[in-house]
């Protein structure tokens, strides 16, 4: 199965968006996303989609804006960084054990993918997915990306509702685990503190490595 194809265009107003942004910002990455990480990994976090000058510009997820100055930081406090900061595409940093990738990979118009998107996009997430080894845990960064794992394993959202730090068993040995999205607006309203964020990848390092 196809886990990422750089040039996609099956969403009309997504690559017309990405062909705007290109010619505005011509050293901006301005494509689909490719996660990022191990690909041997056990933990694969999952994200909303590219932010316009973060992972849009840099074409890495996470890297580049707000979110990924918490995110990345958590990662290298339990061991699934090398660096606590992610400054480029280029800059030797690697992830063990851990893959970070979104559920939709273009940059939306206004940071808000369309439910179609996320449908269209959500091919790549199943088989990411389908590639981690039984135990693995997937982290999923909102109630978006929360929606699109469970489409992806084909499973009811009702039977698994979202909650901060709520942890749900999934068949085939897998485990999901939500948190707040780590971005600017939930960190400035202290929604989603340092301290919660820590404590879901405390937890999932427990999973792990019990």
């Amino acid at each position: 199965m196809v886990t990422f194809d750089l040039h996609c265009r099956r969403c009309v107003r997504l690559a017309t968006f990405l062909d705007q942004v290109k010619a505005a910002h011509p050293s901006y990455h301005a494509r689909p996303v490719p996660p990022f990480g191990d690909p041997m990994a056990r933990l694969l976090v999952v994200g909303l989609a590219p932010g316009m000058h973060g992972a849009n510009a840099s074409g890495r997820p996470f890297t580049g804006d707000h979110a990924g100055i918490l995110l990345y930081r958590t990662l290298y406090d339990f061991g699934f960084s090398d660096h606590p900061e992610s400054r480029s595409a280029g800059d030797g940093l690697r992830l063990t054990d851990c893959r970070i990738t979104n559920a939709v990979k273009c940059l939306p118009p206004g940071n808000k993918p369309l439910g179609s998107e996320v449908v269209a996009c959500n091919p790549y997430l199943r088989a990411e997915l389908a590639g981690l080894a039984p135990g693995g845990l997937v982290l999923a960064l909102g109630t978006v990306a929360h929606q699109a794992v469970l489409k992806a394993r084909g499973l009811r959202l009702a039977d698994y509702p979202f909650g901060h730090a709520r942890e749900h068993p999934l068949p085939g040995d897998l485990r999901l685990i939500d948190s707040y999205h780590c971005s600017r607006y939930n960190t400035q309203t202290r929604r989603l503190t340092e301290a919660m964020f820590q404590a879901v990848l405390e937890r999932a390092r427990q999973l792990l490595d019990p």
